[in-house]
């Protein structure tokens, strides 16, 4: 009986495929799976499945784990894919029935005892489909995982030609044009993930996002696609405890590395040791001071040390002083009002910190040396006696 089914395999594959395309829908794309290649497999699989039966022994699951792993790489469900192999083997025993009532020299005993071997045999089939469908996807799954961080890291590095720039905005699922902004966060242990959560929650706002996982930084490059998706994407940032440094919004993935340098800045700006999220637009040279401490060191030496080398007392009252008329926008009245003194009282102070520096805070070059070199000294962990901006003046 396995012979004779065995020379009419064209027509029974084709049989067999047309009644999985009438049955199960992924089998209906022709674009995932073409008529002709599902008869060869129905036809492959029957081939040995009934070869089994004509000689024993122990059975050759090749031709199932091959279909489990076409199926994988066509992306064809699991549960179809099982559907499938299923309807194949109830149509084979089906044929093998009709083909027993044409020899009347089988017995019912031994159709029931070949029943038993054959469904065995469709099952152990079955599981090696599974299995090379289940080993074929995770490493298609791995593949692709390995590709697609291969394409962030060669956005925030810059490593990209025009045409590949495209692709790889298209293979992220990101737009081929921004506003997009880069996102960095600390990571507390090396490979945590600080922003665990924060992709769902972007893709959720309709912000598509790629994301690279560093030993001490995770990083992130959003899609801002509308006039309110920054301040959307802010918020779901700052719900996550993090401490996040964010770029400045740019419109090409070309500038991405800079971006990330941006992000880093404002990370390492970002005051404290609690969570937080620092902006690098919301006060860039604080970000810069805070990023190159050498430098900022030597800046507040030349422009601020007779003042830091004052006696505490007389120190921190210039310095705070400085940081009130900063805040106040350079009005020595509005300065007096937040630290409870008279505005001659700042007038002076200020004219002390010029004729200790010998600069003149009326030039623009000087004001804003002296900016920076605040921004330095308020850096420092418990610097030089700078104060709170806040409360009353020490007088």
């Amino acid at each position: 009986m396995a012979a004779a089914l065995q020379s009419r395999l064209p027509e029974l594959g084709e049989r067999m495929a047309l009644r999985i395309r009438s049955d199960v829908d992924a089998y209906n794309d022709e674009s995932l799976i073409s008529l002709d290649s599902l008869c060869r497999s129905c036809a492959a699989n029957a081939d040995f499945v009934l070869a089994h039966l004509r000689r024993g022994g122990t059975p050759d699951a090749s031709s199932a784990r091959e279909t489990g792993r076409a199926r994988a790489e066509q992306g064809v469900p699991l549960a179809d894919t099982l559907h499938a192999y299923r309807i194949g083997s109830e149509l084979l025993w089906t044929e093998i029935l009709a083909e027993a009532r044409m020899h009347p020299e089988v017995s019912d005993d031994l159709l029931v005892s070949e029943s038993a071997e054959f469904w065995a045999l469709s099952g152990l089939f079955a599981e090696a489909v599974a299995v090379a469908y289940r080993e074929t996807a995770a490493e298609l799954t791995s593949r692709g995982r390995a590709r697609r961080s291969a394409l962030v890291e060669a956005l925030f590095t810059g490593i990209f030609a025009e045409r590949t720039l495209w692709e790889a905005a298209r293979e992220l699922g990101l737009p081929e044009h921004g506003p997009y902004a880069v996102a960095v966060a600390e990571a507390g242990a090396s490979g945590e993930e600080p922003l665990s959560g924060t992709e769902a929650a972007l893709r959720q706002a309709k912000l598509p996002s790629a994301w690279r996982l560093l030993p001490d930084q995770q990083l992130a490059l959003i899609a801002l696609p509308t006039a309110t998706a920054e301040s959307a994407c802010l918020r779901i940032l700052r719900r996550t405890r993090a401490r996040v440094g964010f770029s400045p919004c740019f419109p090409s993935l070309r500038e991405t590395p800079q971006a990330l340098r941006f992000a880093r800045l404002a990370l390492a700006g970002l005051q404290g040791t609690g969570p937080g999220l620092a902006r690098f637009d919301d006060n860039p040279l604080a970000m810069v001071v805070s990023a190159a401490p050498a430098e900022a060191a030597h800046l507040v030496e030349v422009v601020l040390r007779p003042v830091l080398n004052l006696p505490a007392a007389e120190r921190s009252r210039l310095l705070r002083t400085l940081e009130h008329w900063f805040a106040a926008a350079g009005s020595a009245g509005v300065a007096a009002q937040s630290l409870f003194v008279h505005p001659n009282t700042v007038r002076y102070r200020l004219r002390r910190v010029e004729e200790l520096t010998g600069r003149s805070l009326s030039d623009p070059r000087v004001t804003a040396d002296i900016g920076a070199a605040l921004l330095a000294v308020r850096n420092r962990r418990g610097g030089d006696g700078l104060q709170s901006a806040g409360g009353a003046d020490a007088l």
